[in-house]
C-alpha cells in the first residue's frame, strides 16, 4: 500500500537513485586501465643507434686487431706504420660494402647537425670554430675506410662538442676535416664514416 502512495513512490525513487550513484562511485574510470602514454623522444633513440653501431664496429676492430701481432711499448714508427696498415687492409675487407651513412645513419646526422649548430651558435661559437679551422684544410677527398691523409694534421676538437656528443669507445674519435664531421679509426687510421656540412658556416 505504501509504494501505491506519494510518500512511498518518493522513498523508492531516492532508494533507487543512492544505489545508482553507490555503483557508479565504484566504476572505474574506462581508460584507468590503460598502459601510460610515454613520449618518445626520436633524438634519443637515433642517437642510442648510432652508438650500437659504433659499438659493434668498435668490437670488429678489436677482433681484426687480435688476429695481428701485438704492438709493443717499445714498437717504433715504422712497426706502427705497419700495424696500422695492416689492420686497415682487414678493416676495408670486412666493410668492403660499407658506405657513408652505415654510422652516421641520416637520423643521427639530423640530430648532431643540430647540436653543433647549437654549440657554434653560442656566445663562444666563433671562437671554438676558429680554433678548429686552425690548419684544417678544405676540400680533401674522403672515403669511408679509407686512410686518413697523411698530409692532414689531426683537427682541434673542443670539449663542449666532446661532451654533447655520444661517448665513444676509445677505437674511435671524431675529428673535422674542412666541414665534415668525421669518424677517426685510430688504430687503423682511416675513416670510418662521416658527415658532410657538419660544421655550421
Amino acid at each position: 500500500v505504501m509504494a501505491h502512495s506519494p510518500i512511498g513512490r518518493a522513498l523508492i525513487c531516492v532508494a533507487a537513485g543512492l544505489v545508482l550513484l553507490t555503483a557508479c562511485s565504484r566504476t572505474p574510470p574506462a581508460d584507468s586501465s590503460a598502459p601510460p602514454q610515454t613520449p618518445v623522444n626520436a633524438d634519443a633513440q637515433a642517437l642510442a643507434a648510432f652508438q650500437a653501431r659504433v659499438n659493434e664496429y668498435a668490437e670488429l676492430h678489436r677482433k681484426l686487431d687480435r688476429t695481428l701481432p701485438a704492438l709493443t711499448k717499445e714498437a717504433t714508427p715504422e712497426e706502427i706504420d705497419r700495424h696500422e696498415r695492416a689492420l686497415a687492409a682487414l678493416v676495408q675487407d670486412a666493410r668492403k660494402d660499407s658506405k657513408p651513412g652505415d654510422l652516421f645513419t641520416p637520423e643521427s646526422q639530423a640530430v648532431i647537425k643540430r647540436i653543433l649548430a647549437r654549440i657554434f651558435g653560442g656566445e663562444d661559437g666563433r671562437a671554438l670554430k676558429a680554433s678548429i679551422m686552425d690548419e684544417n684544410p678544405v676540400g680533401v677527398k674522403l672515403s669511408v675506410n679509407g686512410r686518413y691523409p697523411d698530409e692532414v694534421p689531426l683537427s682541434t676538437v673542443p670539449p663542449q662538442v666532446l661532451a654533447a656528443l655520444p661517448r665513444l669507445p676509445e677505437e674511435l674519435e671524431v675529428r673535422f676535416i674542412g666541414h665534415r664531421l668525421i669518424l677517426l679509426d685510430v688504430g687503423a687510421h682511416t675513416v670510418a664514416d662521416f658527415i658532410d656540412q657538419a660544421l655550421p658556416d
